[in-house]
């Protein structure tokens, strides 16, 4: 990995999407670099406060993973995010219902927790909601100001919750790191390569399968009409009958489950679409706003280049020095100097 600079950081920060893995490895990193607290929060800050509204809970989701795995590493970082996370909800009062929710659950956790002590905690509701309202449970430690069906989800959210732990790598020491929730909006957009999967295991689908389908279409009535037991004659048509049912059934059955296996995997790429045309649309947004920022550079980069363009002319010709008689001179070469 990169070595910490600020603007390694503003870099990271800029690429940073709402994808659980790019949130870790960047939370991974700044952990691995918490001797720098001071500036991670001060370029943190900035680049939020700089942020689009639709990117501001990301940046959140990443203070969450960072304040929560550097606990038991160092305290400096979650101390330090404590000081700037009040004035970041400040930023975020005008938002919807729906994306104030996702940043108190945040808080909730942080009190659940105990990441921060009930003044912090009342101090981070308090940018939200007001203190002294007649919905709080608690005078001064303002609840969720959402419907009960909500609050319900995140009851049910609370006792679901899990950790998982990986280690991995970062500039070249190891690091468990566990995975907390919430997890961020919507769902983890799934990677490239496991959308492209998906698709192609679908290439061969269960509808796709046009010779089963015709040894289906090509079963005889007598399996599935049962006004046709009438022409039964002997046991031995009957037997056959039977053996014929048997199987019509055995591949019916199979064809059936292949059906039932490929809705599941049907909607399960429709969610992945989904969440993966969120994730490149909020690329697509990352990369329109760079687009346009290094437009203005090069504008000012041309503007500057004419403008050196149009000075040369009456610069003077360091080339050479004026003589005796006022004339021009060139300069003397280095071995000139020696022989003088």
């Amino acid at each position: 990995m990169v070595g910490f600079t600020e603007g390694a950081l503003v870099k990271k920060l800029m690429e940073l999407n709402a994808s659980q893995q790019s949130i870790q490895t960047l939370s991974l990193w700044l952990i691995h670099h918490r001797k720098q607290s001071s500036v991670i929060i001060k370029v943190w800050f900035k680049e939020f406060c700089k942020s689009k509204d639709n990117r501001k809970l990301i940046f959140l989701y990443l203070a969450n993973d960072i304040i929560q795995n550097s606990k038991k590493k160092g305290p400096e970082l979650s101390k330090a995010f404590a000081s700037v996370l009040p004035k970041a909800f400040e930023h975020m009062k005008h938002f919807d219902d729906k994306t104030k929710y996702k940043a108190c659950r945040l808080i909730s956790i942080w009190e659940e927790r105990g990441i921060y002590d009930k003044s912090q905690i009342t101090r981070l509701k308090a940018t939200f909601f007001d203190p002294d309202s007649e919905s709080n449970d608690e005078p001064g430690t303002p609840p969720l100001p959402l419907p009960k069906k909500i609050r319900k989800v995140e009851n049910k959210e609370r006792k679901e919750r899990k950790r998982s732990e990986t280690e991995v790598e970062v500039d070249g020491t190891k690091e468990l790191h566990i995975t907390l929730s919430p997890r961020t909006p919507g769902d983890d957009p799934p990677e490239t390569e496991e959308v492209i999967k998906v698709m192609m295991d679908l290439e061969n689908a269960a509808s796709s399968d046009a010779a089963v389908r015709e040894r289906i279409a090509s079963l005889p009535p007598e399996v599935s009409q049962e006004s046709l037991l009438e022409n039964l004659k002997d046991n031995l048509s009957a037997e056959r009958l039977s053996l014929a049912v048997n199987e019509a059934t055995a591949l019916l059955d199979d064809y059936n489950g292949r059906l039932q296996a490929e809705m599941k995997d049907r909607k399960r790429l429709s969610a992945m679409l989904r969440y993966y045309t969120l994730s490149q649309q909020q690329l697509l947004q990352q990369a329109e706003s760079r687009l346009e920022e290094y437009k203005q550079k090069l504008k000012k980069t041309r503007a500057l280049r004419e403008k050196v363009k149009s000075h040369v002319p009456n610069l003077p010709d360091l080339t050479q020095l004026p003589d005796v008689t006022g004339g021009l001179a060139p300069l003397p070469s280095a071995g000139d100097l020696f022989n003088m």
